[in-house]
């Protein structure tokens, strides 16, 4: 299910749509994207990007999109700035998800018929134990969360497929996996080139052996890094069967497909002296409680232990000699992952309940307290975990809410027999500081939730929601060695030490419950496996050469991935079961899915050549070369330049065209990806990378830009909830300019960004507005003002032109793709607005068109559809991808701060009008209208007062003393206070406006503290008389200095703060009618005064009719003041009985009697109350 949100109506988003119909049918026709290496060396950069391909279980959604975006954007900059660029695009179908759905499918129509009938009883879901820490899932350990997310609320995988709108005939292909293979991939390259993907398809593939140039593409890869000895064989985790006696594949479960491993830090707290009753036989043996935890960071806040009084435990013998207690169920998973002696078994040396080590005193690490207890935690359940719990209420909801229970309630501790001393000294220990919750968190969200015991269990489960993973992103550590430092940067340093100290161990659970096909319960063993030793020392400085050299741009990127390789070891690359490459030495084992994606990127610069435009491979390319002939001696040559010509019947010049593609594209220049494949899939990336090409460093990633998830509408996407869209659901509702545009605009940081649909619908009507006035401006070309655009409005646009192409671009270059939206669209259309606004004589033809093109070109990465469009609107024959990045001229700074301070002070003035029109009495109490102004004098100050020089000159000083920044208020109020000429002003105006200067400070640097302004206040405005006289409704402005005025006004008014007085001049009210037949002028009324030239009565006019220019009309009076405003007008001679006013002509107006007269030539004539205007 996907949202809906009511619109008014699809009338644009289906222009827009149509337009990106066209304009995708020209790209194609024209191969816009498809592109080789030049036969020789042309000079022209290069820039190669890659994004990690999507997993092929169903169709591209908008979390997918947000990610490639950033690499789709950067390629349409890229372009612009003239490199040659190459974007391929593989599509992923390796590992266990799609062999499992399909699997699952078999067993449905074996089980349940087809079409299956599934029982109305509620089916046999995987129950996920309420646990107490949410896990932050490490993609690194299986493909899970892929087909999780698509499966929504269905409980079946026949519903998930009826979920993807497929129908039960279509529905049974699925059960064999080769069709996913065949399906899903044509509707991802389709919904991608729909939304406008500059992506060069030759070079795209499928992964597995169902590809036969990729699969050997891949058996390469691994035969060669085990020659270089990084593929080695030992034990490693596996989901086991006991009752089997061998590994539990997903194909061979009842329950529990696509579960894997979930690794957790054993802590141990070690049961001090004396041993209670039920322990008295274990004396002078090392006891220790065993919790496992998903936060072995979170140690530092440790209060007590929770065990449940009515749960069996059992205390058994490790293999060094320390005596664990557990529940029977995780001595057993201990049992085979190397904690005793013998495999598989355990010796119970003790038997007891929780009630037997209530009150137990324990010595726990990392806790400040010299000693803890185990108290009672009634909801501990047995399948997850120990059924040991640490409790840490400063950051776990449900340990605070258990703890307070046990605090306020006496009876509670009496029946379980715990004294007030192991309670009641026992407070939350602030630890970690998690934005918005403090640095209790736990604490925070329980009185924000208002729980009110471990009972509320809905809201303790909103409050892990809320806190959990916010903590673990953007959390910072508040104690200890890592002080300052993010969890998510720190979490395994904390882990490691322990594990070092013998603090805690490293212990494995399945992730769920998995029942074999025999009905055992199965458990984590060390199985013998093939792995990748990403420990090892030479390979790990190697990845740590690649980091250094590898652009990142971000330092949370760069930490996440120095943290990775502080802690990663070695990393599982085979498996028994899915699809995927079989390993080429032991074909029983299949490369692991992580793992045949490290280097692929070298593939896709041969893919077009060894592949007939087929995803599977299955028609040979341009060069005729077949899979078999593309040995391990042929990939060498193609990859390693130093390797020999091979034994084959492939010509030399075929290889040499496979070399030389791959030696022009190599390195990658940039791979986009989520934030969450930093500590695996991208770290892995480096590793490969520096493996294969161990002497060249050339060959090595250059770029890494990860980002956060996707929110939508700022919730969660979740298909369960139906806060879902599909990539081609979202092109639907929004076009693909529109939901780019919207993509762009939802965040640049790590963090996470939200996709917000009502800002989507505002971006769509800014596309569709600039297109309409697009077209305005081609069909309106004459009116526009000609010659050369020098008044100060044209230089103060081209300025504003220069200044938007070249911030957009520094954006562009640090892929800061919201911030380039906001100059390059957003800011530069304000720019055309302010233009404008105050190009009182008409906009400049050259400036219009110069400005069109620079924001079809600057927007063109985000927006190419309409770009394109409107590119061929102007006449360009070559298509916008073949164009340039706009060049900028020189930045003309002040005349940019003189228009901001003009469009500052209008503002202010508008405001100030709009208080003197509607007057507040006493207490808010409105007034009567009052008569608005017509004459304003504006005051401009040559310098600031005495006071606010002396404090603008004292306190730059003390900011660049200070290191470039304000010491203290109370530092600052010292050293003003010690100054004999602002000892008067202190109390009520130097601290305030301390205030103000240093809120400038922060938005415009340090020029908010200069005693001048770079500019002329006063010519400025006396150059945009008339606009200031349009836009504030005036007849008359007048400029002065303060030093004319008054001494309040001398005393207030300072450089770029000008004051104003505002009053009403008398005049005579005069009908203006526009007797022309089918005219869309109306009849006004307006006042005429003493002194009015006609150009003033004229422009009173056009301020109430915006459509006339002064060069359009004409203005007459009656030759009969009396009787000709009462005769009917004779048609078409609108000019009969009338008599031209002309230009040099002066009104004057009799207030008491209200007459009205022009001299015209030295004469008076009486006009009475009726004018006439004709627009020519």
């Amino acid at each position: 299910m996907e949202i809906e949100v009511e619109r008014k109506g699809t009338f644009k988003v289906e222009a827009l749509l149509e337009i990106e119909r066209q304009v995708q049918k020209r790209w194609e026709q024209d191969r816009v994207f498809e592109v080789d290496a030049p036969e020789k060396d042309d000079g022209k950069d290069k820039f190669f990007v890659t994004f990690p391909y999507p997993y092929m279980n169903g169709r591209l959604h908008l979390g997918h999109t947000f990610s490639l975006s950033k690499n789709e954007f950067i390629m349409g900059y890229r372009r612009l700035q003239g490199k040659r660029c190459l974007w391929p695009f593989g599509l992923h179908c390796s590992g266990m998800p799609i062999k499992a759905c399909a699997d699952k499918l078999q067993r449905e129509m074996r089980e349940y018929g087809y079409p299956p009938v599934f029982p109305k009883t509620e089916a046999p879901k995987e129950e996920v134990p309420a646990d107490k820490e949410p896990i932050i899932k490490d993609k690194s350990k299986g493909k899970k969360s892929k087909a999780a997310a698509k499966a929504g609320a269905a409980e079946y995988q026949w519903q998930i497929m009826q979920s993807l709108g497929l129908a039960d005939h279509e529905i049974k292909h699925f059960a064999d996996a080769a069709y996913w293979l065949e399906y899903f991939p044509p509707l991802a390259k389709k919904d991608l080139q729909c939304m406008g993907l500059k992506v060069d398809w030759r070079r795209s593939f499928i992964t597995t052996d169902a590809n036969p140039y990729y699969d050997s593409f891949v058996r390469w890869q691994f035969l060669t890094l085990k020659d270089r000895n990084k593929v080695k064989f030992g034990k490693r985790y596996t989901i086991f069967s006991p009752f089997d006696n061998q590994p539990c594949m997903d194909h061979d479960r009842q329950t529990g497909e696509g579960v894997g491993p979930q690794e957790y830090t054993l802590i141990k707290m070690q049961v001090l002296e004396p041993y209670p009753t039920k322990l008295s036989g274990l004396k002078g043996k090392s006891v220790f409680l065993v919790a496992a935890t998903l936060r072995p960071e979170t140690m530092y806040g440790q209060t007590n232990c929770w065990v449940r009084p009515d749960m069996p435990y059992v205390a058994f013998q490790t293999v060094w000699g320390d005596v664990f207690i557990s529940t029977r169920r995780a001595a057993r998973n201990m049992a085979y992952q190397g904690f005793t002696k013998d495999d598989g078994k355990y010796e119970t040396l003790v038997e007891l309940v929780g009630q037997d080590i209530m009150g137990v005193a324990l010595k726990a690490p990392l806790t400040g307290y010299d000693r803890i207890y185990t108290l009672p935690m009634l909801n501990i359940k047995e399948d997850k975990g120990t059924g040991v719990v640490t409790s840490v209420p400063s950051d776990a909801p449900d340990d605070f809410a258990a703890l307070r229970d046990l605090k306020k309630k006496k009876p509670m501790r009496e029946k379980y027999q715990v004294t007030d001393e192991m309670v009641l000294p026992y407070d939350p220990v602030p630890i970690i500081e998690v934005p918005g919750f403090g640095n209790l968190s736990a604490v925070t969200v329980c009185e924000q939730l208002k729980i009110q015991s471990q009972n509320d269990k809905e809201k303790l489960a909103e409050a892990k929601e809320r806190v959990y993973l916010k903590g673990f992103y953007e959390g910072v550590m508040q104690i200890g060695e890592h002080k300052g430092k993010k969890i998510q940067d720190v979490k395994q340093y904390i882990k490691k030490s322990m594990v070092d100290k013998r603090e805690a161990i490293v212990y494995m659970e399945p992730e769920r419950q998995v029942t074999s096909r025999s009905g055992d319960e199965c458990v984590v063993a060390l199985c013998d496996q093939w792995y990748l030793d990403y420990g090892e020392e030479e390979w790990k400085k190697q990845a740590t050469d690649a980091l250094q050299q590898l652009e990142t741009f971000t330092d949370d990127v760069r930490k996440n991935f120095e943290a990775t390789l502080d802690w990663l070891h070695e990393h599982a690359c085979s498996r028994s079961y899915g699809l995927g490459t079989k390993i080429p030495w032991d074909e029983q084992y299949l490369v692991e899915s992580l793992s045949d994606s490290t280097i692929y990127m070298a593939y896709y610069t041969v893919a077009h050549l060894l592949q007939a435009g087929t995803f599977d491979g299955s028609k040979p390319g341009p060069l005729g070369i077949r899979p078999e002939q593309m040995t391990r001696e042929v990939w060498n040559y193609v990859f390693f330049k130093s390797a020999p010509f091979p034994k084959t019947d492939i010509p030399k010049d075929k290889l040499s065209r496979l070399r030389r593609e791959f030696e022009y594209w190599y390195p990658v220049d940039l791979r986009v990806s989520g934030k969450d494949l930093v500590p695996n899939h991208l770290t892995y990336f480096l590793y490969n990378h520096c493996a294969i090409w161990p002497d060249s460093k050339a060959k090595w990633p250059q770029g890494v830009r990860a980002n956060g998830h996707l929110l939508l509408n700022s919730e969660k996407m979740s298909k369960s909830t139906g806060n879902f869209l599909t990539l081609s659901a979202a092109i639907q509702k929004f076009s693909a300019d529109g939901m780019r545009l919207a993509l762009a605009d939802a965040g640049d940081t790590v963090e996470d960004a939200n996709f917000v649909e009502r800002m989507a619908d505002a971006g769509i009507l800014r596309l569709y507005t600039f297109l309409e006035w697009v077209k305005e401006m081609l069909a309106g070309t004459e009116a526009l003002r000609g010659g050369t655009p020098t008044n100060w409005s044209d230089r103060a646009f081209t300025s504003e032109i220069n200044k938007g192409i070249l911030e957009t671009a520094t954006r562009y270059d640090r892929m800061m793709f919201k911030e380039a939206v906001k100059t390059g669209f957003y800011e530069f259309q304000a720019s055309l607005s302010k233009y404008k606004e105050i190009a009182t004589e008409g906009m400049h033809r050259e400036l219009v068109f110069r400005f069109i093109e620079a924001q079809t070109l600057l927007l063109a990465p985000v927006c190419p559809h309409l770009c394109e469009h409107v590119w061929g609107l102007l006449g360009k024959k070559e298509s916008i991808m073949q164009a340039m990045w706009p060049q900028a001229g020189p930045v003309d700074e002040v005349m940019n701060e003189a228009l901001n301070y003009l469009m500052d002070v209008a503002h202010d003035f508008r405001l100030r009008l709009k208080n003197f029109a509607e007057p507040k009495g006493k207490k808010g109490a409105s007034q009567p209208p009052a008569k608005r102004p017509t004459h304003m004098t504006i005051w401009v100050a040559k310098t600031f007062p005495t006071w606010q020089h002396l404090t603008l000159t004292t306190l730059k000083k003390m900011y660049e003393e200070n290191n470039n920044s304000f010491p203290e208020n109370k530092d600052i109020a010292k050293v003003l206070g010690g100054l004999e000429d602002l000892k008067k002003y202190m109390k009520k105006k130097v601290m305030p406006f301390v205030a103000m200067v240093k809120t400038n400070v922060e938005k415009q640097g340090t020029r908010a503290m200069d005693v001048t302004l770079p500019f002329d206040e006063k010519a400025v405005l006396e150059e945009n008389m008339k606009y200031l006289l349009n836009t504030l409704e005036l007849d008359y402005i007048e400029v002065k200095f303060s030093t004319e005025a008054e001494d309040k006004v001398k005393e207030e008014c300072c450089p770029g703060k000008p004051l104003s007085n505002l009053w009403v001049e008398p005049g005579v009210e005069v009908t203006f009618v526009n007797p022309q037949v089918a005219s869309s002028h109306f009849t006004w009324t307006l006042a005429v005064r003493q002194g009015d030239t006609r150009d003033k009565v004229l422009g009173r006019l056009m301020r109430m009719d915006r459509t006339i220019k002064a060069t359009q009309v004409k203005l007459m009076r009656y030759d009969d003041p009396v009787a000709g405003p009462r005769t009917i007008p004779t048609f078409n001679k609108p000019e009969l009985g009338k008599t031209t006013i002309p230009e040099s002509s002066v009104f004057h107006v009799d207030l008491e009697t209200q007459n009205v007269s022009v001299s015209e030539n030295g004469k008076s004539v009486d006009v009475g109350r009726t004018l006439v205007y004709l627009v020519q």
